[in-house]
């Protein structure tokens, strides 16, 4: 099995520090930054031109979770606004890793990186869940473009 190594450009997408998203410490809970990571994979191929449930039902398949790695460097409070990037790093028949971040601009260009996380993903038939080649047209998208 092979594996391309990618270096795509790095999609971003802006999520706001809500109320709910914070713990009793008043910082962001640890496992909200999966669901920001999520939802910016989930944004870069709709602007990719992919809605995942139009892949669903059309080409049945889903792309799911295999592995999470994630290192907690700084705490995101309420409020603030944060930038969460995505890049695959490499890209193999069925599967695809995905470097994430969480970033907060503290102003005047000083970027914190609050959390780095590595995410394993691979394409599955939705009807046997077992892994399935990722389409061309995707494969492509994913290889060569990152934020529009």
């Amino acid at each position: 099995m092979s594996t391309t190594e990618v270096h795509s450009n790095v999609f971003e997408f802006p999520v706001r520090v809500y109320y709910e998203d914070t713990d009793a410490g008043g910082v962001v809970y640890h496992s909200n930054y999966l669901n920001f990571f999520e939802r910016c994979r989930t944004e870069w191929l709709r602007e990719l031109g992919y809605e995942q449930d139009t892949l669903r039902a059309n080409d049945g398949i889903v792309f799911v979770v295999r592995s999470v790695d994630i290192a907690y460097l700084k705490p995101a409070l309420f409020n603030q606004q944060l930038m969460i990037t995505a890049e695959v790093t490499s890209l193999g028949g069925s599967s695809l890793a995905v470097a994430q971040t969480a970033l907060h601009d503290r102003g005047s260009g000083d970027v914190e990186v609050l959390v780095r996380g590595n995410v394993g993903l691979v394409c599955v038939d939705v009807n046997r869940f077992k892994p399935t080649r990722i389409p061309e047209a995707i494969r492509k998208s994913l290889n060569t473009t990152g934020k529009p």
